[in-house]
């Protein structure tokens, strides 16, 4: 399904694909997790998961694919930023490469979005993309297809270097939930998201580890993006940052790596 979103750096989800599975800490507290199994457990279980066991079948968030809703970016007529798989992660080892492929046939199609790819397991897009090479042009992919990665504490910094082998023309980070201090090589990285964890559950945000990835973005003259503070609810600490709000995107075609 695809959707109007609040989330601040994007304008629409979309989700082809639905599902996914725990692989660090900044996965404890997952919002897709919480939703799949809270509000969209019935409508995920009448899908076959990909996977099929028993165990699987009653799982909402065992993953699923959704081939009805790969066509929906083509019909948008008004030009938006769409973050694809929301609810899952495209590069997930349980998605067929068939269908990774088919997901980016239609960003191809529909050049009119920014697709921004999210995912934990850069190193899998790395792989994909080098047996797709015809996906790319001038030996990367399209301006308007971004590839990004997660990256909550030092532990998980080297999906950074990973990201960073990926062709592509914008690479970014998403430093949320934020849950300790990084310090992190930006060459090749054209933005930089951070923010809070917000629910029940959430783990406190240092706000020094903030103003750190910040200033490191301005020495690199790289875009920054706060999202937010965090909280019981997402928009409960606000968004703002010494004063202001961080709302910087990189450029929408930026020429080289």
């Amino acid at each position: 399904m695809s959707e109007r979103t609040g989330i601040e750096w994007t304008d629409a989800t979309w989700n082809p694909v639905t599902g996914c599975t725990k692989v660090s800490v900044g996965c404890d507290n997952c919002y897709a997790f919480s939703l799949a199994n809270r509000l969209l457990a019935d409508v995920y279980r009448r899908r076959i998961p990909v996977v099929d066991s028993a165990s699987s079948r009653i799982d909402p968030f065992a993953v699923r694919l959704w081939p009805e809703r790969l066509n929906e970016p083509i019909r948008w007529s008004v030009p938006r930023r769409v973050f694809v798989n929301s609810m899952s992660d495209l590069f997930h080892a349980d998605i067929p490469d068939e269908f990774v492929l088919r997901t980016f046939r239609v960003m191809l199609e529909a050049p009119q979005h920014t697709y921004q790819v999210l995912t934990k397991r850069p190193g899998r897009a790395l792989r994909f993309i080098r047996k797709n090479p015809d996906l790319l042009v001038d030996g990367l992919l399209p301006a308007h297809v971004w590839i990004g990665t997660s990256v909550e504490n030092e532990s998980v910094l080297f999906r950074v270097k990973q990201l960073r082998s990926v062709p592509a023309r914008v690479r970014f980070l998403s430093c949320e939930p934020l849950l300790g201090a990084l310090n992190v090589k930006l060459s090749g990285i054209h933005w930089v998201i951070v923010g809070g964890e917000s629910g029940l559950n959430h783990r406190p945000l240092d706000l020094d580890w903030v103003r750190s990835l910040r200033d490191q973005c301005l020495d690199a003259e790289v875009p920054f993006f706060f999202k937010q503070v965090g909280g019981r609810t997402p928009k409960s600490g606000g968004r703002t940052l010494d004063g202001r709000e961080w709302d910087e995107f990189p450029e929408p075609l930026p020429s080289t790596c």
